[in-house]
C-alpha cells in the first residue's frame, strides 16, 4: 500500500533502514507505520515538526479548523507543512473515530490542565508562606525552601485533601446552620415525622389552662375485656380514612377480617365472638347515618347489650373519639360532597327519644337531592345542618331543648352548645385533628397502647383546596360557623398541648431508663472489681497480713462495702456514685478510712471512663 501522493511530497524522499535495522515486512499498513516513525525520529523533518504540537493536555478548542475534511496542500516552507496531519497516514475511518474523541473530551482536558497548573501553582505560593513563617520562627534551622521532591508531594497532597473537605463539607452541610457544628456531631440526626405538618411555626405557644389530668389521657384498654370503642364519625373530617385504619391497620392479637367488597369487618375479640370496636366499618350505622353524641350515647348501649338481661350486662366503659377539621375546609368539602348529589337522609337526628319534626327542621331543597347547588345558595339557606355541624354533634341537645328553637334564646342557646360541646371534646377518651395526620397517630397509640402497622399519610391537597374563593366569602363562611371556628381553636390548643405533654414524658421516662442502665453497670463493675480483690486477698493471706496493720479487720469488708454502694445508688439517681452511705458498724469505721481512698479513686476511675 503505498502513501498519498501529498503525503509523499510532504515526508520528502522514503527513508532508507539503518544497518541492523530488521527486514522490509510484506505488511503494507505495517510497512507505513514503520515509515511514518522513522519520519518522526529524523530531525527537522516535516513530520517532526507536527509531532512537536501544543503541551500535553492542551487542545486547540472546539473552534479550531476540523482536520480531516481540509485538503492537504503541498508546501516547500516549514509554516505551511506544519498544517499537515499525521492521521492522513490512518484509514478514513479510524482518523473519523479519532477526530470525534478528540472533539468530545476537548473541554475535559482543558479543564484538566487549569486544574493541574491552579494546584501546582497554590502549591508553589503556599510553600513560599510556610517558607517565610518557618524562617521567622526557626530561623535557619528551618528552611523550607529546599524542600526535597517528598516534601512537595506531601504538601500537594495536603491541600488536595482540604479541597476535598470543603467540597464535601458544602453538599453534606450547604446551609449556614450546620449539623456536623452542633453537639450532635458524631450522630446522625434522625427527622421527626411528627414536625409542624401544617407548615407552621414548631413551637407551639399555649393559650388555655389545662390541668394534667386533661393532658394526660391514658386508657387502659383491655382488648379482651368489655371495654368499646366508639368511633364518632362528623361528616368531612377525615372519619373514612381513620375509621379504615382502626380496622385494617392496627396490630392486633386477632386481626379484623376484611372481605374483599365489603365495607365492614369482623373485629372480634381474642378468643370471643364480640366486637372491642362501634364504628362505621365494624359495625355499620347501627344508631343512624353519622349519629352525633346525644344519639350514640342512648343508643349504642342497648345495640351492644339489648339482647341480655339487665343484671346479666357487664360494666363496660365506653371510650368515645372523634376527629375534628378546620371549619372552612370542612364546610367547602360538604357542599362539594352535596353538590355530586349527597343528602344523608338516613340521618334519623333523634334527640330525647324522638326525631325532630318537619317544622323544626326544615329541608334546603325540595327535589329529591341537592345536586349542582351553587355557593351561594348553599351559604343562604338558614336550616342548613352544615352550620356549625361540629359543635351541634358533639354537644348534648336535650340540654337546649333538641331541636327545638322557641326553647331559649338563640344567644343563650348557643352558648350552652359550645360549653357542652368542649366539655365532652375534653373529657373524650381520645379526638385528633384532620391537619394534623401523624400527631393524632402517636396520640392514640400512647392513649390506648396500640400501634398501627404504617404511619398516617398527611395530604395537604383535597376538594375543599381546589376551592378559590376571595376573603368575603371565607369571612362569611367563618361567621356562619363561628361556633365551629372557635371550638376548632379550643381543640387544637388542647391536642397540641396533649402531644408536647406526652412528647416530654417520654423523654423523661427514656432519660430515666438511661439512668437506671448506667447505675446498674456501674454496680455490675463495682461488684466485678471487688469480687476480684477479695480472690485476691484470699489467694495470698500472708501477704494480706503483712500488708493490713490492723488486726482486727473485718474480713467481709469488701462485700458490705458493694452492698453500701448498691443502696446508695439505688436510693438518689442524682446522688454521686462516690459517696458510701455513712450507717456502718462502730467496729468497721478505722478498716472502711483504710479502704475509702480506693475506692473513691476506683470510682472517679469509672466517671472518667464514662
Amino acid at each position: 500500500m503505498a502513501l498519498p501522493a501529498c503525503a509523499a511530497r510532504a515526508l520528502g524522499p522514503p527513508l532508507q533502514p539503518e544497518q541492523g535495522a530488521p527486514a522490509r515486512t510484506t505488511c503494507p499498513r505495517r510497512h507505513s507505520r514503520v515509515e511514518a516513525e522513522l519520519a518522526v525520529s529524523r530531525p527537522g523533518s516535516v513530520a517532526a515538526s507536527v509531532r512537536l504540537g501544543p503541551p500535553r493536555g492542551v487542545s486547540h478548542g472546539f473552534n479550531s479548523r476540523p482536520l480531516l475534511d481540509e485538503p492537504l496542500k503541498a508546501s516547500s516552507s516549514l509554516a505551511g507543512a506544519v498544517h499537515a496531519p499525521l492521521f492522513a497516514l490512518l484509514p478514513r475511518g479510524r482518523r473519523r473515530r479519532m477526530h470525534d474523541l478528540r472533539r468530545r473530551w476537548d473541554l475535559g482536558s482543558l479543564c484538566r490542565a487549569l486544574l493541574t497548573r491552579g494546584l501546582a501553582a497554590l502549591g508553589h505560593s503556599l510553600k513560599h508562606v510556610l517558607s517565610a513563617i518557618f524562617s521567622k520562627i526557626f530561623g535557619p534551622l528551618a528552611s523550607v525552601g529546599n524542600m526535597d521532591e517528598k516534601s512537595n508531594k506531601l504538601l500537594l497532597a495536603l491541600v488536595m485533601l482540604f479541597l476535598f473537605a470543603v467540597i464535601v463539607l458544602q453538599y453534606v452541610c450547604p446551609g449556614t446552620e450546620c449539623q456536623l457544628l452542633r453537639l450532635q456531631a458524631f450522630s446522625s440526626p434522625v427527622p421527626d415525622p411528627y414536625r409542624s405538618e401544617d407548615e407552621s411555626s414548631a413551637r407551639f405557644v399555649p393559650r388555655y389552662n389545662f390541668s394534667r389530668g386533661d393532658l394526660l389521657r391514658k386508657v387502659d384498654f383491655d382488648i379482651k375485656g368489655d371495654d368499646l370503642i366508639v368511633f364518632l364519625h362528623i361528616q368531612k373530617t377525615g372519619g373514612t380514612t381513620f375509621g379504615r385504619h382502626l380496622v385494617r391497620n392496627i396490630q392486633l392479637e386477632q386481626p379484623c377480617e376484611c372481605r374483599v367488597g365489603q365495607k365492614k369487618c369482623t373485629c372480634h375479640r381474642p378468643g370471643k365472638r364480640e366486637t372491642w370496636l362501634f364504628s362505621r366499618f365494624s359495625t355499620g350505622w347501627s344508631c343512624g347515618l353519622h349519629a352525633d353524641w346525644t344519639e350514640l350515647t342512648s343508643c349504642v348501649p342497648a345495640v351492644v347489650d339489648g339482647k341480655r338481661d339487665a343484671r346479666l350486662r357487664p360494666s363496660r366503659n365506653f371510650h368515645y373519639i372523634t376527629i375534628l377539621r378546620d371549619p372552612v375546609s370542612r364546610y367547602l368539602s360538604e357542599w362539594r360532597h352535596v353538590q355530586r348529589g349527597a343528602t344523608w337522609k338516613a340521618s334519623l337526628h333523634v334527640c330525647d327519644g324522638r326525631p325532630p319534626t318537619s317544622e323544626e327542621l326544615p329541608s334546603c331543597y325540595t327535589g329529591d337531592d341537592w345536586s349542582g347547588c351553587p355557593l351561594k345558595e348553599f351559604m343562604d339557606c338558614p336550616y342548613n345542618l352544615a352550620n356549625n355541624r361540629q359543635v351541634r354533634m358533639l354537644s348534648d341537645l336535650t340540654l337546649v331543648g333538641c331541636y327545638n328553637l322557641s326553647v331559649m334564646p338563640e344567644k343563650q342557646r348557643n352558648k350552652v352548645l359550645l360549653e357542652s360541646a368542649k366539655s365532652n371534646l375534653k373529657h373524650m377518651a381520645f379526638f385528633g385533628l384532620t391537619e394534623f395526620q401523624r400527631k393524632t397517630q402517636y396520640l392514640f397509640e400512647k392513649t390506648f397502647n396500640m400501634n398501627f402497622i404504617s404511619p398516617f399519610t398527611q395530604y395537604n391537597t383535597t376538594r375543599a383546596s381546589s376551592v378559590e374563593i376571595n376573603e368575603e366569602i371565607q369571612k362569611r363562611i367563618e361567621g356562619l360557623n363561628f361556633l365551629d371556628m372557635e371550638l376548632y381553636s379550643y381543640a387544637k390548643d388542647l391536642f397540641l398541648q396533649r402531644y408536647q405533654f406526652m412528647r416530654q414524658k417520654e423523654h423523661q421516662e427514656a432519660k430515666r431508663k438511661r439512668q437506671e442502665q448506667r447505675k446498674f453497670l456501674k454496680g455490675r463493675f463495682l461488684q466485678t472489681h471487688f469480687q476480684s480483690q477479695s480472690q485476691g486477698q484470699s489467694q495470698n493471706p500472708s501477704q494480706n497480713q503483712s500488708q493490713n496493720p490492723n488486726p482486727n479487720a473485718n474480713p467481709n469488708l469488701p462485700q458490705n462495702l458493694i452492698q453500701n454502694l448498691t443502696q446508695s445508688l439505688s436510693q438518689n439517681s442524682s446522688q454521686k456514685e462516690n459517696r458510701v452511705s455513712p450507717k456502718q458498724n462502730p467496729g468497721q469505721e478505722q478498716t472502711e478510712s483504710n479502704t475509702s481512698n480506693g475506692t473513691n479513686d476506683y470510682i472517679g476511675s469509672v466517671e472518667k471512663w464514662r
